[in-house]
């Protein structure tokens, strides 16, 4: 499996959306500036999410796009099939199985390969984008909070 830049400006474009869940559509330069991605090609990649039914799109004044579900219902795993296609590092996990059947002498690699995709894919298909971005906002609290406590450490000892 190797994930594109394509995939991640996906990932990137869909945790923006998920941190904005709850504030309507947001307009394509807005998420281009927030996720630091180019705009012509997160236009091309917003298409592709909503003829995917990933997300939906908003005209108007109030216009732009929006996630269609939850982003606790939003596996990794659809993101990246639909952008960089299967996960497994020869084909798709149906191609594997066959060459397992059908190669003896390589067997035992192609058995590794399924192992190491099926690994990847439980992962990929039991962590969403909610997961994602419910990770990074705790990161950035505690991130803030080790800083105000610093802050404060170096005050007292500066006025000691």
């Amino acid at each position: 499996m190797k994930i594109s830049q394509k995939g991640l400006y996906a990932l990137e474009a869909m945790m923006t959306l998920a941190r904005r869940h709850n504030q309507g559509a947001i307009k394509i330069r807005d998420i281009a500036a927030d996720s630091d991605l180019p705009e012509k090609f997160l236009e091309l990649i917003l298409l592709e999410l909503k003829n995917a039914r990933m997300v939906e799109s908003v005209r108007g004044a109030r216009g732009g796009y929006r996630l269609r579900r939850d982003p606790s219902a939003i596996p990794l795993s659809d993101i990246i099939r639909l952008i960089d296609g299967p996960l497994a590092p020869l084909g798709d996990a149906e191609q594997l199985r066959g060459l397992i059947a059908k190669d003896a002498h390589h067997r035992a690699l192609y058995e590794v390969f399924l192992e190491v995709r099926d690994a990847a894919a439980k992962i990929l298909e039991n962590t969403t984008i909610g997961d994602i971005v419910r990770a990074r906002t705790g990161a950035e609290k505690l991130r803030k909070a080790r800083a105000g406590k610093t802050a404060a450490a170096l005050k007292k000892n500066s006025t000691v």
